[in-house]
C-alpha cells in the first residue's frame, strides 16, 4: 500500500487530494482548506442514523449507517474517483476519525489506493487553527486604516494587494462589509469557524518581516467575530493611518459601490430598519422614503451625518490617545490616480 493508513495534519501537503466524507451541512460549516466533499452519510442519513442510535440502540443505528455508507461509497467509487491511477494518494477525514473515514480508507486501501484517514479528524484540524491563530496574530506588524465611512478604506487595501503588498481584507473573507448596511444580496456569510479558518489561512500565507495592511474593524462584522487573540493584536501591535476625504467623494463612492441597493429599494429599507432603536421612527421613515424617491445622493449624506460618522467619531473618542498617534492621509478625492497615489505613499 506503501504509506500508513494514519496520517496527522502535518502531512495534509504530502496527498494527492483531501477528502471530507462528512455531510454536505458539515462540511458547508467548515472544512480543511482545498478539501472536497465526498459524503458517505446525506444530511438526512445522517439524522436518521442519530435517531436510531437514541430511540432503539447503538447496534440498530450502525446496522443502518453501515448500509447507508456502503451505497454512497460505492456512488462514490462509480463517479468521483473511476479512473484513479494506481498511485493516487487520498487523505480522508471525517468528524473526530471514525467510522465514516474508516470505512471509506478500508475500501479504498482494498482497491489499491494508499489511502489515510486524518488521526482525529476534523476536530484535530480545528484545534490545529484555533492555536494556530493565537501563534500567529502576535507576530504580525499591523498597519491598520482607520477613518470615516466612504473614505476609500477598501479601495485602497484593493491597490495595495494589487501592489503585491501583504493585505488583509477582512471584509471579504467575511462576506460582509461591516456595517448594519453591510450585508452582500445572495451572499451567505460563512460560520464563525470557515471565517476562522479563512482567516489562519491568509496570516499563514504572510511574512512576518513585512507589514501587512488591515481595515479597522469592529469585533463583529456582520455575523461573525474576529478572534479574541487576533483583535487584540492588531489593536495593540497596529500602526494606525487615519485616511481621510471629502464629505462630497465619500458620498459619491457609497453609492457607486451599493449599486445593488439602487435596483431594490427594499432591501435598504429592510436593513434601514435595524437602526430604528437608535434613531427613531420618524428618521427611519424618511429615509425609507428617500429610498423610494430614488434620492440616493440626500439618503446617503443623511445616513453619514447622522448615524456613521457619530458612531465613528464616539469611537475615536474611545481610544483618543491611540487615535491620536495616527498616521494621516489626506485624499483630495477618491478617483482611481489619488488612491493609487496614497497606495504608493503607504509602501513606501
Amino acid at each position: 500500500m506503501g504509506r500508513n493508513a494514519v496520517a496527522n495534519i502535518q502531512e495534509l501537503a504530502q496527498f494527492d487530494v483531501i477528502i471530507d466524507v462528512r455531510t454536505p451541512a458539515e462540511f458547508a460549516l467548515d472544512h480543511l482548506p482545498g478539501a472536497i466533499n465526498c459524503p458517505v452519510l446525506s444530511n438526512e442519513q445522517r439524522v436518521i442514523v442519530g435517531t436510531l442510535y437514541k430511540q432503539v440502540s447503538p447496534f440498530a443505528a450502525r446496522q443502518r449507517g453501515a448500509q447507508f455508507i456502503s451505497r454512497n461509497i460505492a456512488e462514490h467509487l462509480e463517479k468521483q474517483f473511476e479512473g484513479k491511477p494506481k498511485d493516487w494518494q487520498p487523505l480522508i477525514y471525517c468528524w473526530r476519525g471514525g467510522m465514516r473515514s474508516g470505512a471509506m480508507v478500508h475500501i479504498l486501501r482494498q482497491v489499491g489506493w494508499s489511502a489515510a484517514q486524518l488521526h482525529g479528524g476534523y476536530q484535530a484540524f480545528r484545534r490545529h487553527v484555533v492555536a494556530d491563530l493565537e501563534a500567529l496574530s502576535p507576530r504580525f506588524r499591523y498597519v491598520v486604516l482607520c477613518g470615516k465611512t466612504g473614505s476609500g478604506k477598501t479601495r485602497l487595501l484593493e491597490v495595495l494587494d494589487s501592489m503585491h503588498a501583504q493585505v488583509l481584507d477582512l471584509e471579504k473573507l467575511a462576506e460582509h462589509r461591516g456595517s448594519v448596511l453591510g450585508a452582500i444580496p445572495d451572499q451567505a456569510q460563512p460560520s464563525q469557524k470557515g471565517f476562522e479558518t479563512l482567516l489562519w489561512q491568509k496570516l499563514q500565507s504572510f511574512d512576518a518581516s513585512k507589514p501587512v495592511f488591515v481595515e479597522a474593524e469592529s469585533r463583529k462584522i456582520g455575523s461573525v467575530s474576529l478572534p479574541i487573540t487576533f483583535a487584540a493584536a492588531m489593536q495593540d501591535k497596529g500602526q494606525l493611518i487615519t485616511v481621510e476625504a471629502p464629505f462630497a467623494a465619500r458620498v459619491k463612492l457609497l453609492i457607486d459601490g451599493y449599486q445593488h441597493f439602487l435596483a431594490d429599494p427594499s432591501a435598504i429599507k429592510n436593513l434601514l430598519e435595524h437602526l430604528l432603536e437608535l434613531r427613531g421612527r420618524e428618521t427611519i421613515n424618511r429615509w425609507q422614503s428617500l429610498a423610494d424617491q430614488g434620492d440616493w445622493t440626500t439618503l446617503v449624506e443623511e445616513l453619514l451625518e447622522h448615524h456613521y460618522d457619530p458612531s465613528y467619531l464616539r469611537s475615536a473618542k474611545m481610544r483618543a490617545g491611540h487615535y491620536a498617534a495616527a498616521q494621516i492621509i489626506e485624499l483630495n478625492d477618491l478617483d482611481p490616480s489619488a488612491i493609487n497615489t496614497a497606495a504608493k505613499q503607504l509602501v513606501s
